[in-house]
């Protein structure tokens, strides 16, 4: 018995040798949910499997669509104390860039996005009357945190994290990758992202932001800007969030020009403002992710306003110009120095 627990013990020790010993190699994992997702990492093992993990979770986290999430319980009144450290630094994030825009950004506007439809497919029935019932009980000022509880003014208040959820999941990923000392990979979630280090080329991270068309079918690709996720001046190697929010292929027409379909919770109801498309660079991609929703409210001055209130974001808006065929760019300073200067990559893939 003593021989065989040494030979046990052997056994399983060769085995984790043979673990460590394996050589670090890029890896890729991608699939679909309620987007694609595609992920890359440099690492000594398959990690697949906890990836997984993390993608379940995200969904019992905030998926409104399933009535076991979390969030559909606390829509639902079921629970007020939530134990789940992820949605409450969602909500905590929410909260705060709700104040940064005094209400432009706002979670609690479930409620008005459904009044709209999908699409605004309801706007000729949408009357003030509808708009001012609902305004009724949405409202950031009107949710409060407090430790674990979740206090709402008014019982019918919902919350819809959409806006920051996939930046969420791409932070989940990445603080995965980063507890195992994973110091390359790239994350990408329905267009959201999350990357740190240098691609298998050895070169930095480089994701493209399309130009602006009447493209609706979305087959043309030609890039108005390329980031580079390790800027030069850099030494270290950083984690950065990057977001777009917007849709520039899809949008209505007003006194010749081109307008986004958003909403501004404050008033509940669309806006006519001048960003298209809104690309953010953040420390996280909840950050980022929440804060391009932002500034397609807010606009072009409006994000600079907020550039100032959170100095660690960068912003790149595609903006509307004088006619239907033009457009213009608004950048913050320190955008520029995220920018790869080449007109040699015709795609918007993550590479």
């Amino acid at each position: 018995m003593k021989n065989l627990s040494y030979l046990i013990g052997f056994v399983v020790m060769a085995g984790i040798c043979f673990a460590c010993s394996q050589p670090e190699t890029y890896r890729e994992t991608s699939g679909q949910l309620h987007t694609s997702y595609h992920i890359k990492y440099k690492y000594n093992k398959d990690l697949t499997p906890e990836i997984d993990e993390k993608l379940k979770l995200f969904y019992h986290i905030f998926n409104a669509f399933d009535s076991t999430s979390v969030i559909s319980q606390v829509n639902r009144n079921e629970i007020r104390e939530v134990t789940d450290d992820i949605f409450l630094k969602a909500l905590r994030t929410a909260q705060q860039i709700a104040v940064y825009t005094e209400g432009a950004y706002d979670i609690t506007c479930a409620p008005l996005i459904n009044l709209w439809g999908f699409g605004y497919n309801n706007q000729d029935s949408v009357s003030p009357e509808h708009i001012d019932s609902v305004k009724a009980f949405i409202g950031f000022e009107k949710l409060q945190i407090e430790k674990k509880q979740i206090i709402k003014a008014d019982p019918r208040m919902q919350l819809n994290c959409s806006s920051l959820a996939d930046g969420t999941v791409c932070d989940m990923i990445a603080d995965l990758f980063d507890s195992k000392g994973i110091n390359h990979y790239m994350i990408e979630f329905g267009g959201e992202i999350a990357a740190k280090g240098i691609n298998p080329k050895g070169s930095a991270w480089k994701i493209g932001i399309n130009k602006p068309s009447d493209d609706k079918e979305g087959i043309n690709q030609e890039l108005e800007c390329i980031v580079q996720y390790q800027p030069e001046q850099t030494q270290k190697t950083v984690r950065f969030g990057m977001a777009t929010s917007g849709n520039y292929r899809n949008f209505y027409i007003k006194d010749g020009k081109r307008y986004a379909h958003t909403i501004d919770p404050k008033l509940g109801a669309p806006v006519q403002k001048d960003v298209l498309s809104a690309t953010i660079i953040a420390p996280s991609g909840m950050i980022a992710d929440a804060c391009a929703t932002a500034c397609m409210v807010l606009g072009s001055q409006g994000a600079a306003q907020l550039k100032e209130k959170l100095p660690e974001i960068e912003y790149y808006l595609i903006c509307t110009g004088d006619s239907i065929q033009e457009y213009r760019i608004v950048e913050s300073d320190g955008f520029n120095r995220f920018k790869y200067n080449s007109a040699h990559i015709s795609s918007g893939q993550a590479n």
